[in-house]
């Protein structure tokens, strides 16, 4: 029971490091609860603080992910300790303690605790979310993808306590998070990603900013 502890309250304390408001002020001195979305994920560090930033924040986000489940393991607390530890880190990366409690939308942990239990979910996650941003221009359509299908990739390998533990509780944190993006999403509305603020991408769920200059 003391093992179980120690691993929620350092995954939480893990998951709760906020990556993204570090290295976007350590690299263009932005403080990005203050612009876009306010949140501290890759996404909107990406478009308030440029590629770098946020190339370093997705791969800090992921480790720290990682980092929780890898303190379990070595405490040994079991499948349902490890799932628990998952879960944690996801709360505290969206509700961060040195944030006011304010922070993400969990994707990159979640991602992160994925590999760390599974090492083949990487490719899957990381290529379906990839594509599906590609594809539509949105990251909040691939952080849904990735979201929905956590539960669905450890329940179908026979982890249920991964799919329960970790997969349910991190996929309702994550869309709970993005409830204005689906709202903006339903409404045609939703912000693409700065590689489309030009063209608009392959498929099209939203209006285009330069489609709305011509009428399209």
């Amino acid at each position: 029971m003391i093992n179980l502890l120690i691993t929620g309250v350092a995954a939480y304390l893990s998951g709760s490091i906020p990556s993204g408001l570090f290295w976007a002020w350590a690299i263009k001195h932005i403080d990005v609860r203050q612009s876009g979305s306010g949140r501290t994920g890759g996404t909107n560090v990406w478009r308030t603080a440029g590629a770098v930033p946020a190339l370093l924040t997705a791969v800090c986000d992921g480790l720290k992910g990682a980092a929780a489940i890898w303190v379990a393991r070595a405490l040994g607390v079991g499948p349902w300790g490890m799932a628990l530890a998952g879960a944690a880190a996801v709360a505290g990366h969206n509700y961060s303690l040195y944030l006011k409690f304010k922070g993400g939308a969990g994707t990159m942990v979640s991602i992160g605790i994925a590999a760390a239990l599974w090492a083949s979910s990487l490719p899957i996650l990381a290529g379906a979310g990839g594509l599906a941003a590609l594809l539509v221009g949105h990251s909040s359509v691939a952080s849904i993808l990735i979201a929905l299908s956590l539960p669905v990739l450890f329940g179908l390998r026979g982890n249920g306590a991964y799919a329960l533990g970790f997969g349910l509780p991190a996929m309702a944190l994550t869309l709970w998070a993005l409830r204005p993006n689906i709202g903006r999403l339903l409404k045609g509305k939703e912000r693409f990603l700065p590689l489309y603020l030009k063209k608009p991408p392959l498929i099209r769920l939203c209006r285009h900013p330069s489609k709305l200059a011509t009428g399209d």
